[in-house]
C-alpha cells in the first residue's frame, strides 16, 4: 500500500463536496471517461482530445495524473487532501476502483471513492519534510519520501505526525526550494514540484513556533497587534481568566474597536469551551470584539459553535499568524526581526495553479 496526494480545486472549491461526498477531489472535466483505458497512451489520446490546445509536455502531465487515478491507485491506500479553503489536511482511505460520474458538473466526474477518516487535522501537526510533500502542484501525486503512508496512519490514530522512523525504508528528504524535482511527465509521478509560497510560509511557520512557543507567542501577537495600531496591555504568565492581551484604538487604547485576545499556541485544536469563554468575557470586560489565536486549529464543534459568533470573534490559526506577521514584518520590533529573520522574493506564479 502507499499514499496519495489529491486535490480539489486550485482555490479548493470542491473540497467540501468530495467530504461530505466521500470521493477524491476529481477535476479534468474536459477530458471523457476512463473507463475503456487500459494504458497510460490511452489516456493521454483521450487528454489530447479533451483538451486540444494542450501542449506535449501538458499532455503527459495531465495523463500521469489521470492514469494514476485510473490505474495506479490500489483499494486501501491512503488518500491526504490538503484542503485549501481551512488550511487543515484531510486523511482517508481507497475504497473503489476508478468510477466516471453522472455528475451534472463536468469536474465532478473522475474519482475513486474515499473514506474520509481525518477531515480536520492542523497543518501545524505535520512535520516540515511531509508538508513539502504535501506542497506539490499536481492534482493527484504518490507521497512516498520520509516513511509518508506510516506517519499518515499515525495521524489518522494518534491526530499527530511521530517524523520518520529511524532505518525507514525510503530516504529521509530535508528538502530546500533547490531540491531537485522530479519531472512533472515523470511515468511515476512522485513528488512533483511544490508551491514555493507554501513551503515558505510551512516553513516560517515551524521556525516561529520554535521561537515564541508558550507565553512568548502572546508578545509576538500583541507586537503584531500594535503594528496594527493597537494600543495593547499584556495580562502576562499566571493569570486565569483566559485573557491574554487588551487593545485598543486610541492614545489610551479605549476607541473602538476594543479588543480581547485569547492566545493558545499548542500544537491541539482548540476545543468549543474556550471559544465559549472568550464570548462570554466580551461582555464583562465590555469588549467590541474577541480575538482567538488557535495555532493548532479548531475543533468540530468549535468551528461549529463560532459560526454563529462570527461577527464577535476572529480567528488566527498558524497560518494567519504568518500572514499577518509577513504583512507587519516591517515595523516589528527588532528584536521580533533578529529572531526570525526573513526576507522577501519575487518569483513566476504557477499558471497550472
Amino acid at each position: 500500500m502507499t499514499a496519495w496526494m489529491v486535490r480539489a480545486g486550485s482555490a479548493g472549491e470542491r473540497e467540501q463536496w468530495a467530504l461530505d461526498n466521500g470521493y477524491t477531489g476529481a477535476g479534468y472535466g474536459d477530458v471523457d471517461s476512463l473507463t475503456d483505458c487500459v494504458t497510460r497512451e490511452d489516456v493521454a489520446r483521450k487528454v489530447s482530445q479533451g483538451i486540444p490546445n494542450s501542449s506535449s509536455g501538458a499532455v503527459k502531465n495531465f495523463a500521469a495524473q489521470l492514469w494514476a487515478l485510473k490505474d495506479r491507485m490500489e483499494i486501501g491506500d491512503l488518500v491526504v487532501m490538503p484542503l485549501k479553503r481551512t488550511s487543515e489536511v484531510a486523511i482517508g482511505s481507497i475504497d473503489s476502483e476508478y468510477t466516471y460520474l453522472d455528475d451534472p458538473d463536468p469536474q465532478r466526474r473522475h474519482v475513486r471513492r474515499v473514506t474520509w477518516k481525518v477531515t480536520d487535522l492542523a497543518r501545524s501537526r505535520i512535520k516540515q519534510d511531509l508538508l513539502y510533500s504535501l506542497g506539490a502542484f499536481s492534482t493527484v501525486c504518490q507521497i512516498q519520501r520520509n516513511d509518508a503512508e506510516y506517519r499518515l496512519r499515525a495521524c489518522i490514530s494518534g491526530g499527530s505526525d511521530p517524523g520518520a522512523r529511524v532505518g525507514s525504508s525510503k530516504p529521509i528528504l530535508v528538502p530546500t526550494p533547490s531540491t531537485p524535482s522530479v519531472r512533472m511527465d515523470d511515468p511515476e509521478l512522485v513528488e512533483p514540484p511544490v508551491d514555493v509560497s507554501r513551503y515558505a510560509a510551512d516553513s516560517i511557520a515551524s521556525r516561529l513556533i520554535e521561537a515564541f512557543s508558550g507565553h512568548k507567542m502572546e508578545g509576538l501577537i500583541a507586537d503584531i497587534l500594535r503594528s496594527a495600531g493597537y494600543v495593547c496591555t499584556e495580562h502576562g504568565e499566571g493569570t486565569d481568566d483566559g485573557i491574554d492581551i487588551v487593545a485598543g484604538k486610541g492614545i489610551l487604547g479605549l476607541e473602538p474597536p476594543r479588543l480581547i485576545v485569547q492566545v493558545k499556541s499548542q500544537a491541539s485544536p482548540v476545543d468549543s469551551p474556550t471559544v465559549s469563554q472568550l464570548h462570554g468575557s466580551l461582555a464583562i470586560h465590555g469588549a467590541d470584539q474577541g480575538l482567538l489565536i488557535a495555532w493548532g486549529g479548531l475543533t468540530r464543534q468549535a468551528r461549529k459553535l463560532l459560526e454563529s459568533q462570527r461577527f464577535a470573534i476572529r480567528v488566527w490559526d498558524a497560518d494567519e499568524v504568518v500572514a499577518q506577521l509577513q504583512e507587519h514584518y516591517g515595523s516589528l520590533p527588532a528584536r521580533v526581526r533578529r529572531e526570525l529573520p526573513l526576507k522577501q522574493i519575487w518569483t513566476l506564479a504557477d499558471e497550472a495553479g
